[in-house]
């Protein structure tokens, strides 16, 4: 790991969110360091805030006081725009639900991401296939998810997470909706990954998932409580 700035900062983070006259505190004054290539999972109980904080740490959402610095630059009061431009180019997406268009391909899936940076289209498809390659599924670029197991259909959610090489990987549940055999394949490809380099954030409520990464990070009622070295 680099002894450089952390790639993810968070300082005294808090999050509170209103539901009519009451106040729902999701943060309560978040703090972590993340290094560059760190794997680092994050745990704890259904609202502990660990869904909030990735909210955050992948520009979805923005805190209500304290400090995010993405690679050394603060982002909490970019634009819409600015942090959409981020999320772009330096953060692919993973979640438990795969989040595929159903009436579109596997590489138009992986397409997406460079459609919203205006990549050509050749190159787009040359990158696509590439990603599809990588994953173990040559043959399978106009296949539509319906026509996909779960674990090919997370594999080209991981694809379309890796075709604009982000530098960091967010991964909310990714094997929360596959079999154990599977699940150990998908988190092997993240092994793989975050030994190429990439710095991966993790969300998982599986214990034995969560030893994939080097740090678990605990959260309980919006604060981070355990910190566990694997």
């Amino acid at each position: 790991m680099s002894e450089s700035a952390p790639v993810i900062s968070a300082k005294d983070l808090y999050k509170i969110y209103q539901l009519g006259d009451i106040d729902v505190h999701a943060l309560n004054g978040v703090s972590l360091d993340i290094g560059e290539g760190e794997f680092i999972s994050i745990m704890g109980a259904s609202g502990s805030g660990k869904s909030t904080f990735m909210n955050i740490i992948g520009c979805l959402d923005k805190p209500t006081k304290g400090i995010y610095c993405l690679e050394g630059e603060e982002v909490s009061e970019r634009s819409p725009d600015e942090l959409a431009e981020i999320r772009n180019n330096k953060i692919g997406f993973v979640f438990q639900s795969f989040n595929l268009l159903s009436r579109t391909s596997a590489q138009e899936n992986v397409e997406l991401p460079m459609i919203y940076n205006n990549t050509p289209r050749e190159k787009r498809a040359e990158l696509a296939n590439k990603a599809l390659e990588i994953l173990g599924l040559s043959g399978r670029e106009n296949h539509f998810p319906s026509q996909l197991s779960g674990g090919q259909q997370q594999r080209v959610a991981i694809a379309r997470a890796i075709v604009n090489d982000p530098s960091i990987i967010l991964a909310d549940e990714p094997t929360g909706n596959l079999d154990s055999a599977i699940s150990a394949e998908i988190m092997e490809i993240f092994k793989t990954l975050n030994s190429q380099g990439k710095t991966i954030v993790m969300i998982t409520h599986e214990r034995e998932i969560a030893k994939y990464a080097e740090r678990i990070i605990v959260f309980k009622d919006g604060l981070v409580v355990q910190e566990i070295r694997n």
